[in-house]
């Protein structure tokens, strides 16, 4: 199976069983947006639990918040934002359409020319770059295309209408909390602010499944260290729980790498990036990123309004602006990692068994309750099977087609362990407990079932 025949099946799979539509279908579709489905939702929440719990709950170093998606505009210009959030654009005049400049440049000609925006419009002329479109090589200048969303938000004061943006990132509400924090908490350098929440880029190529979307989703911490502290140990402690992360959700080490940003692509405030990469069916691609930003944001931000954004060492009897190291991981690149790394095929008696392998902690269904019939006494036993084990589990009740359909069924959503209940239950008071990765089945007795499962998800 190549990578993108995997790509187009995962694709499929996704629609089929519930995980991923296309959004707007009814209408046409709506380019490079989509729905997460029962089961994708499902999947998306219990990665963003489990790295709320790794990264929040289980840390006292670490507090939550959940900002705004609109921020006053003056956040973004002190970002930089307004002026240096931008992508290189360019044309063809042929076929009209759009493209990375620097991207076409990298896949044609094997060389890097990003933010350099007059030798990439040589570039592509002197060397005949053809569009991937239409063959041609006619191509308007390559110019620079901000990538924020902007509106309008209705001024009730009667003045002109201010534009307002899409926050293209979760981190400006983090860092223009950083003193309703430090006021209200009990925080202590070095601490954390974590957040979870949408972002909005207009990105001139989006696509690649739910890889690069337009509106996506962030799990974003900016950690606050003393300028003095060694951070060299830190980062590479963050490194580590990235990559333990994804592994976590199932990824295995061979597709993941780290990939360090040359100095000369570095952020000019930044002393550090680092992206954790994965191996996705159209290659090495950044998952999630590690950035030491410095004092850049906090600095920028007080300047820009007017407050201090500083913190007190008590025990030194000083103020300081704090440094910030930044862990970022894409939310919808995750569920994609375990999508990919879940799949598999193998056969079966002759036949090909499509299953999820996802770790048990993150499967949208835990456990399938499976009545081998619809008759009544059957469906009784199910049913009490199902509201009891529903506390603690999340179920799926089934009684629908041939027992060996709804476990080919069950395979294909992930479900870690399917219960049979047949007739002899009604004598044994026991049900057969099937095993997802393994087929195996083992009789279990009803009254043990909950510690038996509790055992099996530990």
């Amino acid at each position: 199976m190549t990578e993108q025949t995997k790509m187009d099946k995962i694709i499929s799979l996704c629609k089929r069983r519930g995980f991923v539509f296309p959004a707007c279908e009814i209408y046409g579709g709506f380019a490079n947006s989509y729905s997460y489905g029962p089961y994708g939702s499902e999947l998306k929440k219990n990665i963003k639990d489990l790295w709320w719990k790794m990264f929040v709950r289980d840390r006292e170093d670490i507090v939550g918040i959940d900002g705004p998606i609109l921020l006053h505009p003056k956040v973004w210009e002190a970002s930089g934002h307004t002026t240096g959030f931008n992508d290189a654009l360019v044309d063809c005049k042929s076929c009209k359409k759009r493209f990375r400049a620097d991207h076409l440049i990298e896949e044609a000609l094997k060389f890097d020319l990003e933010g350099k925006i007059d030798e990439m419009t040589a570039a592509l002329r002197e060397n005949k770059v053809k569009c991937p479109a239409c063959g041609k090589s006619d191509w308007t200048d390559v110019r620079t295309f901000n990538l924020m969303f902007a509106t309008k938000m209705n001024n009730v004061s009667g003045e002109a209408d201010e534009s307002v943006y899409l926050r293209p990132e979760t981190a400006g509400a983090i860092f223009i909390d950083f003193k309703n924090v430090v006021d209200s908490m009990r925080v202590k350098i070095p601490f954390g602010i974590a957040q979870i929440g949408k972002a909005f880029r207009n990105e001139i190529i989006a696509g690649n499944f739910i890889f690069r979307l337009r509106e996506f989703e962030q799990m974003e911490i900016e950690y606050f260290i003393s300028p003095e502290e060694n951070w060299e140990s830190l980062f590479e402690d963050w490194l580590n729980k990235q990559e333990n992360f994804v592994k976590m959700i199932g990824a295995k080490e061979d597709d993941i790498r780290r990939s360090e940003h040359s100095a000369e692509k570095l952020s000019h405030y930044s002393k550090k990036t680092v992206d954790i990469q994965y191996n996705f069916p159209f290659g090495f691609q950044e998952l999630y990123g590690l950035a030491h930003r410095g004092d850049f944001d906090l600095t920028a931000h007080s300047e820009a309004s007017g407050e201090k954004l500083e913190y007190f060492d008590q025990e030194n009897n000083k103020r300081f602006v704090p440094h910030v190291l930044e862990p970022t991981f894409g939310v919808d690149r995750s569920v994609l990692v375990a999508l990919l790394s879940a799949y598999s095929e193998e056969e079966v008696n002759g036949e090909t068994r499509v299953v999820m392998h996802f770790p048990k902690n993150i499967a949208p269904v835990q456990i399938a309750i499976l009545p081998l019939s619809k008759k009544a006494e059957l469906s009784a036993v199910s049913r009490e099977i199902f509201e009891k084990l529903k506390e603690r589990f999340v179920c799926e009740y089934d009684e629908t087609q041939s027992i060996g359909k709804r476990y080919r069924r069950q395979d294909e959503i992930g479900t870690p362990y399917c219960l049979t209940i047949d007739f002899d239950s009604l004598e044994d008071n026991a049900v057969t407990v099937r095993d997802r990765d393994t087929m195996e089945q083992e009789r279990i007795k009803v009254g043990e079932l909950e510690s038996y499962l509790v055992e099996k998800f530990k």
